[in-house]
């Protein structure tokens, strides 16, 4: 069995997916991640697999169904399961939308985002391990926009697990405020808060690893997880959709790629690594910031710098981060539990550390890094438009470091981006960059109408299927629930009341 290790132990003890997921709590502080992993020597099988029989054999090959090994074919199935709610019959479709450029769309689950490729088998896995073992579940989930509305929809209703977001109010889209804020589901609890992204990731942390906390709920009955990819579950599910990427490739003769990622808390990339590592073809990972251009900086000089740093709030929230979890999961991979420990302590003591020239330059034989601006995240919705594609501002800053990077490559280089949020869940930055000036109010339902007949002008081109779905209409009729905004110190208490 390819057991997970921990990322600051240097003599961790190992466990397996299935204990790893219940409980992501890892030693000192630090991640579960996968160790050992092995490259497929032949993807022979790849070109005629779909997408469910796709993920069986990536968790085959990383031990993951082995460890699930009691029932684990029945806990598996139920996970995929949750792909039929998806509204295409491809689940992450490959489209070309330019001469060697492609788009993976990852948006076509149930809350618009490309967390849902993730989040929804992995809470049917969580609520099928939990009903196995007659224990009740509490998750908990920070979110800068996707993760929230994917977790509550994921979990809404679980008679074993109680869900709850955390998100940083006035820091997510309307949209995206209303998929959470609108849930009438029992089990869930949403909890606004005041800060940003990196201060609910921070509280969310700090509730995973404190003890007296996990005693209290275990009196009332209750083990403790996360749907954050602080969980690996999260990581392994994202890498799945690589390897689609790879099928549509192959058919086409095509042997390499590079992937362009918009990233934010890193763990899209980190999933392309991996997928990367088990022997996918891709020749560089591409990661395009926003004006939070925290990643970029690492990548490009080696220094995690956050010590003169503030968060700015911009047209791509998914991506307003300056801590990004998964960076740690990185460097263990290429430079082991010592290393990291070291840089992650460095981190949270002195808010940064740097990496020796040898040790970038090894990162840099993967990795490119790029960050925009908010003017040119519009300019990129806009240019795409014109090329008949519509863009979400978080795929505009991938399709414009795609865009940049296609004078200086061979002429046969083929690039894809993820496309990670579907367009009207930021309907501001949309009507901005299509229509000028400023919406009337933040993605009013005026505004969604006015997309709407601005798409139908690019419905009979490259892609047909794009219309602003009822589900995302019908949110500007629902009633709030959620509405309270909390102060971080008193989450705690709060949290406590809800599990009852």
């Amino acid at each position: 069995m390819n057991y997970l290790t921990q990322t600051r132990s240097n003599n961790p003890t190992y466990t397996t997916f299935t204990d790893a997921i219940l409980d992501p709590n890892a030693d000192l502080g630090g991640l579960y991640t996968f160790a050992n992993i092995t490259s497929f020597q032949d993807f022979s099988w790849l070109k005629e697999a779909n997408y469910t029989q796709i993920c069986r054999k990536v968790f085959s090959q990383l031990g993951i169904i082995e460890s699930l090994a009691t029932t684990g074919h029945s806990h598996i199935e139920s996970a995929l399961q949750s792909y039929e709610s998806f509204r295409h019959p491809q689940i992450a479709p490959l489209i070309q939308i330019a001469r060697n450029l492609y788009c993976l769309e990852l948006y076509h689950g149930p809350t618009f985002a490309f967390k849902d490729m993730a989040l929804q088998p992995f809470s049917h896995l969580l609520d099928s391990l939990a009903k196995e073992q007659k224990q009740k579940y509490l998750i908990l989930s920070a979110t800068s926009g996707d993760t929230g509305p994917a977790t509550l929809h994921g979990f809404a209703n679980s008679t074993n697990i109680r869900a709850i977001c955390i998100y940083p109010s006035g820091g997510t889209s309307e949209v995206q405020r209303l998929q959470m804020t609108t849930h009438t589901a029992p089990n869930l609890k949403v909890f606004g808060i005041h800060g940003n992204f990196d201060t609910a990731q921070s509280a969310l942390k700090s509730l995973l690893n404190k003890q007296s906390f996990r005693e209290r709920l275990s009196r009332k009955g209750y083990a403790l997880s996360a749907a954050n990819s602080v969980n690996i579950g999260r990581i392994a599910f994202q890498i799945v959709y690589y390897f689609v990427i790879a099928r549509e490739m192959f058919k086409q003769g095509i042997k390499k790629f590079d992937v362009i990622v918009p990233s934010g808390n890193f763990g899209n990339a980190l999933a392309g690594f991996f997928a990367r590592e088990l022997g996918v073809p891709i020749t560089k990972l591409c990661i395009a910031c926003n004006p939070n251009d925290i990643l970029s900086e690492f990548f490009n000089t080696g220094v995690y710098d956050l010590r003169n740093k503030t968060l700015v709030t911009s047209f791509s929230p998914a991506m307003d981060i300056l801590k990004s979890s998964n960076i740690e999961r990185l460097l263990f991979a290429y430079f082991g539990a010592e290393k990291t420990k070291q840089y992650m302590e460095s981190l949270d003591t002195e808010r940064i550390f740097s990496l020796t020239k040898e040790e970038l330059a090894q990162l840099q034989t993967v990795f490119e890094a790029r960050s925009f601006s908010d003017t040119a995240c519009l300019e990129g919705i806009n240019q795409a438009f014109k090329e008949h594609y519509m863009l979400d501002p978080h795929t505009s800053n991938a399709y414009l470091f795609a865009k940049l990077r296609t004078n200086t490559l061979p002429t046969q280089e083929a690039q894809v981006i993820l496309s990670t949020a579907y367009f009207a869940k930021f309907a501001k930055a949309t009507f901005k960059a299509l229509k000028g000036g400023d919406s009337k109010r933040m993605d009013a339902l005026d505004d969604l109408h006015t997309l709407q007949e601005i798409q139908q002008e690019i419905r009979t081109n490259i892609n047909p299927n794009f219309a602003l779905e009822s589900e995302i209409l019908s949110l500007f009729g629902k009633k709030e629930i959620h509405t309270s905004i909390y102060q971080v110190a008193d989450l705690e208490e709060e949290i406590l009341h809800f599990c009852v």
